[in-house]
This record gives structure tokens, sequence and C-alpha cells, in this order.
């Protein structure tokens, strides 16, 4: 059956012009083998609905890399600093897996509350041959207040996962002071900035910038919104299950 999945385009002028970097022979075969295992994962857990082939390289693997575009996916592997990053509610393992596999020297945990696919996350894992990267299940309210977790990470990452002051809510606890949360969006506008920015106050964060893309291929508008971690979260952050979410800040 994996004889019929289609292979995914190599696009490697595309990754060099867009982000500076491409993926070696060994990523580009991790990342087909991503693409495969999601494929055949699909029709038991219905992990996505983007399937076809270009729409998977630039929806799934670009639009994940490009989150990290503005800290220079290059510098960084050039660098080899080792980083801890929480991916946020990562449902199928994005932008988890893509960053695990193109900075293998990160320590990347994804996290998600639905048991059966973090089972399949953990298989997939293996299978990629994966050594930087860990599953976690809980919801980020609990997480968030566990000491083994809060003010652990440096990169929080969190992708279509509810409204942007929700997402803040959730990511800046679990960040070290100095740390950076990632907030991947679609439409932003000046209003969703200002809601945004005074929530970020309540959390100890502020808005450090926000940069708006073009996809390479569809020719979509994205965003990304990077909140840096200025002071300790108050203790009461995140609030008890399901309240961010009913009560927005």
């Amino acid at each position: 059956m994996i004889d019929r999945i289609q292979q995914l385009p190599i696009l490697g002028e595309v990754w060099q012009t867009t982000l500076d970097w491409q993926p070696n022979k060994k990523q580009q075969e991790q990342f087909q083998k991503l693409y495969e295992e999601i494929i055949i994962g699909n029709r038991q857990f219905n992990l996505t609905r983007i399937t076809e082939p270009r729409e998977f390289w630039e929806k799934h693997l670009w639009d994940s890399l490009a989150g990290l575009n503005g800290l220079g996916i290059a510098n960084e592997l050039e660098a080899g600093q080792p980083l801890y990053v929480i991916d946020i509610g990562t449902g199928a393992g994005f932008p988890g897996i893509p960053i695990a596999i193109a900075l293998p020297f990160w320590i990347v945990t994804l996290l998600d509350s639905t048991r059966k696919k973090m089972v399949f996350l953990s298989g997939l894992i293996t299978k990629l041959d994966l050594k930087n990267i860990q599953t976690l299940i809980g919801r980020a309210e609990e997480i968030g207040q566990n000491p083994l977790h809060r003010q652990a990470y440096d990169l929080a990452l969190i992708r279509a996962v509810g409204e942007a002051t929700v997402c803040a809510e959730y990511a800046l606890p679990l960040l070290k002071i100095g740390g950076l949360a990632i907030l991947y969006r679609g439409h932003w506008d000046e209003k969703d900035n200002l809601s945004l920015q005074l929530a970020a106050e309540k959390l100890g964060g502020k808005i450090e910038r926000v940069t708006e893309f073009v996809t390479p291929l569809s020719q979509s508008i994205r965003h990304c919104i990077y909140l840096r971690k200025m002071l300790s979260t108050p203790p009461q952050f995140p609030r008890a299950i399901g309240i961010p979410v009913q009560k927005p800040l």
C-alpha cells in the first residue's frame, strides 16, 4: 500500500530561497517517511485533511519551518546549540516533528491530550529514528502548572489552537524567562495585536514582533507572532481546564 503513496516534491531551490536552508538526503527521506506514515495513519485516526503531496509539503513541512525563519535556521544549524522546545496541541505532529528533523540537536516535546494520536506519534517517532523527540499526553492547563514543565522550555510552538490570547496563556507559563513563544496564525490585524498584547502583559510576556509571509506554492498569507517571556508568569496562570477558552484574557 505504501507503494501507491506519491513522492513529496523536493523543491530544494524553494527551501533555499525562502528559508535559507534545505534538507539533506537523510532529512528528505525522513520527510517522505513522515508523509507516508501520516497518510496511512489518517485512515484510522483522521490526522489531517491535507494529503496531496504539494499541499502537504507547503502546509505541513514548509509552514512548520517558516515559523523559525526569523530565528535563522541556517545560523541555528551552525551554532549547534540545543534548545528545549514544546509543541502545544501538536495534533498530527506539526510543527514539532519537521522541526525535530531539521534541527536534530534540539530537544522537542510533543504535547496533546488525545491519547490515541499520541500513541500513533510515538510509533511514528520510532519509525523515523528520531532520538530528540518525546511525547507528552495532557492538557496545556495542567502541564503549565506541573513543576516539571513550568518554566522548563526555551521555545514554545502553538499552531491552529484557538484564539491567540488562549495560546499565550497555554505557552508563556511553560517558558523560561527569556524564552520565546511562536504563534502560527493565518489572518492577523491590529485588533488582534492589541488584545494579545494586553493578555501577554498579564502573563509576563510581550509581543516581540509579528511576521507576515506568503507561502511559496499557493501564495497564501500567513503570520507568525513572537512572544518573549520577560517575567515569571503569575502562579494563577494557566487557569483551570477550559477556563482560558471560556473566558479569554
